[in-house]
């Protein structure tokens, strides 16, 4: 039995889609007896930001207003699918955003085969479509638990390019209203897409003048990006939905009237994509990934500069070009044959020069950040799929039987792909990623959620922002969408200065943030010259520096070690204090080791961390060079010993509690050694790390009773109440 083409294609669709969703299910069946990745016996998620959209999904579920700066993202696409799907849908809301990534993201295969389609080769779409959905990068962003919008951040995208490809090729009127459509759910789910959309614009508009110099009709593709530009206003979507269907309905009741006025429309278009924001957001995000600073300054009257988080995100460093190209292709020669096999498609076929700006975007990994190397990964795994069939195909013909000869050319592709897919197929097997927490850490939100109100505020580091939210369902300081160096300048502050100022810190930026809430919602119907209007600086530090009456930031932050008058206190505050921080305090002191004033960075103390450590009888081997030198008592630090202040010891005993064991050796030496022995790890660190309020809260459990009270004491988390 032969099937119809329109059968081929489904068949295709379903088996490409079906092997993109099991491979992701390797991770389930890996960690199915894990039971530190579950709570309430539900695998969670293993992205910090998927807890944002789960948040605002769970608050739409359960018709919570968003009204005092809790931060729920109830108007985000994420959010809103994700409540709708779990309405409908008889199981937990765990289970649908945990495989919510693995459904949508495969979804994949469905334009990548219709493009194979587009150009009369099915087989290349269905080998592309294996191989896009489960490339490297895009699996790392979409396997189950990578609850984000990384799930449709390349689909949506990749079926635009598919309807530009057929529209530009059967100059069909429906493709007018999908691309547009497109474009309009692609905002939607996704508001930083205009550099993409632009791109498609761009080039389009470049074949439209191409044929206005070779004086060819070029009436239809001037109608599709008068459409696309519509789409791309900065408007809401559903005045934008309006608009193109409108516009659709008038083209085809009245399509010679439209065509007459088509070049006054598409200057309409125009007016309107400028008018209503134009490029302003592109040049915003390439500002935040491609021309990353590692001070910025703020607006304030005292010019303050921050460090900015920016320098510190992996996924928006230079990587090695090895990585690169695995990460698009899963391995470098697969990357190299992919260009090859793209320029002799596009070659071919010169509709997939389209394919170019996401390309493009994706090569900007190499320089701007690992994340957008997938959207290269759909175009590319298109380029090698073309070149197997062309190879395969040319092999074939030395066979003299035909049929013979397509036997054997299916049976090259079949190896070809089984070869390109293997590399990948061994990097899902090899990527076993954590949950962002594990069950014991949620246990402690989940308790603390019984404690503390909705309008208290719990103060971790950014990175615990968003579970923080969701577990503990409180506000808090920042998270991932909130993490500039102005906003995480305090919360450092907090975290590696000694008790006092910390404490005084913790209540002041607490209260700065619900003011500055306040004051925006006031001037929210205000103009900026209404006597009504209040002026607040754009950070909290430079409107504290100035409400306290000093020019010079580093003197107010000097007197919080003085008796100054606090705000007064309209909720609680919670220190959250996590053992996974003690990883990243190095980065966390960055933040507020600088002089705000003139931007100059200070030296960073001393912090070192062993977890392998071998013991004679003479040293003890932290490794890298640092030993502890038993009989003198002094840590030898490459060919320096140098004088050890304090000795501590920490361990749980049978009561559960924690228990010290300090010793003094010289109380004017400067480093520190801690043996945290419950957790099997060495610590040697500067006095000001000793001192800091992480240190001293989490570690030592030394707290001061006039500014904290422990409120939930666990080997993994430390929970604290500010008493002032």
């Amino acid at each position: 039995m032969v099937l119809s083409k329109n059968k081929q294609t489904i068949l295709l669709i379903l088996i490409a889609f079906s092997f993109s969703f099991a491979v992701r299910l390797i991770w389930v069946q890996q960690f199915s007896g894990t039971e530190q990745f579950k709570f309430n016996n539900e695998f969670m998620i293993n992205t910090n930001d998927g807890y944002t959209w789960a948040q605002g999904a769970q608050d739409i579920i359960n018709n919570i207003s968003q009204e005092n700066n809790d931060r729920s993202r109830t108007s985000s696409a994420a959010s809103i699918l994700t409540a709708f799907i779990a309405k409908i849908i008889p199981t937990s809301f765990e289970t649908i955003i945990f495989y919510m990534p693995a459904f949508f993201a495969s979804l994949l295969v469905i334009p990548i085969i219709l493009i194979g389609r587009s150009i009369g080769k099915l087989e290349v779409g269905f080998i592309a479509a294996l191989l896009a959905g489960i490339a490297w990068s895009y699996y790392n962003r979409t396997m189950v638990g990578y609850y984000d919008t990384d799930m449709l951040n390349i689909v949506f995208p990749t079926f635009l390019l598919w309807s530009l490809i057929w529209a530009i090729k059967t100059q069909e009127d429906k493709y007018l209203l999908f691309t547009a459509l497109d474009i309009i759910a692609y905002r939607w789910w996704y508001p930083q897409s205009y550099s993409l959309e632009f791109a498609f614009f761009g080039l389009i508009g470049a074949y439209v003048l191409y044929q206005y110099i070779k004086k060819q009709d070029y009436t239809y593709n001037l109608t599709l990006i008068t459409f696309m530009m519509f789409a791309m206003m900065g408007l809401d979507g559903l005045i934008r939905f309006i608009v193109v269907v409108g516009l659709f309905i008038t083209l085809k009741l009245k399509k010679e009237l439209v065509l007459k006025y088509l070049i006054y429309l598409f200057g309409l278009a125009i007016i309107l994509f400028m008018a209503t924001g134009g490029i302003d957001p592109i040049i915003g995000k390439l500002k935040g990934y491609v021309f990353k600073n590692v001070i910025n300054v703020t607006k304030d009257e005292i010019s303050l500069h921050f460090f900015t988080v920016m320098q510190t995100i992996r996924e928006a460093g230079k990587i090695p070009f090895e990585t690169f190209a695995n990460r698009i292709s899963g391995h470098t020669i697969t990357f190299i044959l992919s260009i090859i096999g793209y320029i002799w498609l596009a070659f071919k076929h010169r509709s997939l020069l389209l394919g170019l700006p996401m390309i493009g975007l994706g090569f900007l990994a190499y320089s701007g950040g690992l994340r957008f190397t997938i959207y290269a990964v759909p175009v590319l795994a298109l380029g090698i799929a073309y070149l197997i069939y062309e190879v395969s195909k040319f092999l074939s013909t030395q066979f003299i039987n035909d049929k013979v000869a397509t036997t054997m050319k299916y049976i090259f592709m079949i190896g070809f792909t089984i070869a390109i897919l293997v590399p990948n197929i061994k990097h899902v097997i090899n990527y076993k990623v954590p949950t962002v927490f594990n069950k014991d850490e949620v246990v402690v939100l989940d308790k603390l959620k019984k404690i503390a109100s909705r309008e208290d505020y719990v103060v971790g580091w950014w990175d615990y922002g968003y579970p923080i939210r969701y577990y503990a369902d409180v506000k808090t300081l920042s998270d991932g969408g909130k993490h500039s160096g102005s906003v995480n300048f305090p919360t450092s502050f907090i975290l590696t200065h000694p008790q006092l100022q910390a404490a005084k810190m913790l209540r002041l930026d607490v209260e700065y943030t619900e003011n500055r809430f306040r004051v925006n919602e006031h001037n929210k119907e205000l103009d900026k010259n209404d006597t009504k209007y209040i002026k607040w600086k754009s950070s909290n530090i430079g409107q504290m520096t100035q409400d306290y009456g000093y020019k010079d930031t580093n003197n107010f932050l000097t007197s919080l070690q003085t008796d100054i008058k606090l705000p007064k206190k309209t909720r609680d505050v919670y220190l959250y204090l996590p053992n996974r921080m003690m990883n990243i305090y190095p980065t966390v002191n960055l933040f507020s080791n600088i002089d705000l004033m003139t931007g100059q960075k200070g030296k960073q103390p001393f912090f070192y961390k062993s977890t392998n450590f071998k013991e004679s009888k003479e040293y003890i081997d932290l490794g890298r060079g640092i030993k502890i030198e038993k009989k003198t008592g002094k840590v030898v630090v490459g060919n320096q010993k140098v004088s050890i202040n304090k000795f501590t010891k920490t361990f749980y005993g049978k009561d559960r509690k924690l228990h010290i064991q300090e010793q003094t050796i010289n109380r004017n030496a400067n480093l520190n050694v801690i043996f945290m022995s419950n957790y099997k790890q060495f610590l040697v660190v500067e006095n000001s790390v000793y001192n800091s309020t992480y240190f001293q809260l989490f570690v030592l459990e030394n707290y001061d009773k006039n500014l904290f009270e422990p409120t939930i004491l666990t080997p993994l988390v430390k929970v604290y109440k500010l008493k002032i």
